[in-house]
């Protein structure tokens, strides 16, 4: 559904896009995470036919956006960063005005404006004046003239900054939602954003792609060895001792635990090596108390930040 192939942008001499490539199939949601002026926003602007871009190609529903802008932007629906509203007009109006815009016949209209305020949920705020909105509403209008047109695609430019807790968590839901009848493409620098809306993640550092995988896959990737965190019940240097001598084991970490006879341990594993059973054995075996064993990964933060380091990017 969307296609990016070597994209390149340049801002007179200053390079913010280096032959970015990635795609999104329909009814993904897919999430563009990188440090502020990484590229993320040059990138949707681009596909969004807002900006040509200096070379590549990028494509909406087969639809080159340089050569065939009217017919992928008729497919897009697009939220900048900074909501385009009028202050002066009802949310009513604006989304009709929008909607007319976006070429949506006069018999479809308040369908379609039905829609989209009872999908955003802000039925309850037609009337209201876009000025008067918190910042909210006003970021869930903008979701709603994103989709007045039923576009397949919609790319949401930090859909969520400035929000409170209550709101991210609930435009964090209506974003997921948009997932299987729209391809969604989201930006952002927030690494929960990424890691509890998107199924895959492109991870853009310096104008580059350093990755792209889901989650998951990334952990897997970045990991190079098994983790795991054991809480027992039992004197801690020998139960480092232990822990040590157990095959597979490559280092142990400990540190006391929240009980005054425990041990709190990390124990780091070869990457071919799930030695969860042995460290069992071993600490049963030893007359102690196994309270708690459970895997370790890489959080999103661990890996952006593994990834988006200068000597990582280099190394791409």
């Amino acid at each position: 559904m969307i296609e990016v192939e070597n994209l390149v942008k340049y801002y007179g001499p200053h390079p913010a896009l280096r032959g970015v490539t990635f795609a999104a199939q329909k009814g993904e949601v897919l999430g563009l995470l990188g440090p502020n002026a990484a590229g993320k926003t040059t990138a949707m602007r681009i596909l969004t036919g807002y900006m040509p871009a200096s070379s590549g190609t990028a494509k909406v529903a087969g639809f080159d956006v340089a050569e065939q802008a009217i017919e992928a932007k008729k497919r897009t629906g697009y939220l900048p960063e900074n909501v385009p509203l009028y202050p002066e007009m009802t949310v009513n109006s604006y989304l009709g005005f929008v909607a007319d815009l976006r070429g949506v016949p006069s018999r479809l209209k308040k369908e379609r404006v039905d829609e989209v305020c009872e999908l955003a949920r802000i039925t309850h705020v037609r009337d209201t004046v876009a000025g008067k909105l918190s910042r909210g509403y006003r970021q869930r209008v903008g979701i709603a003239q994103a989709l007045i047109h039923r576009p397949s695609v919609v790319i949401l430019d930090e859909p969520t900054v400035g929000l409170d807790p209550k709101q991210i968590i609930e435009t964090r839901q209506l974003i997921k939602n948009l997932g299987g009848d729209h391809t969604v493409v989201l930006s952002s620098h927030i690494l929960p954003e990424v890691s509890m809306t998107c199924s895959r993640v492109v991870i853009i550092s310096d104008g580059r792609v350093a990755a792209v995988d889901t989650p998951d896959n990334l952990t897997r990737r970045l990991q190079g060895a098994n983790r795991v965190h054991l809480e027992i019940r039992g004197p801690a240097e020998p139960v480092a001792g232990a822990l040590r001598a157990v095959p597979g084991v490559l280092a142990v970490a400990s540190e006391p635990g929240q009980s005054p006879d425990g041990v709190t341990c990390t124990v780091e594993c070869g990457a071919e090596a799930d030695a969860r059973e042995r460290l069992a054995a071993a600490v049963v075996g030893s007359g102690w108390g196994l309270l708690e064993m459970r895997s370790l990964s890489l959080s999103l933060e661990e890996i952006f930040l593994r990834l988006t380091t200068t000597e990582e990017v280099s190394e791409q």
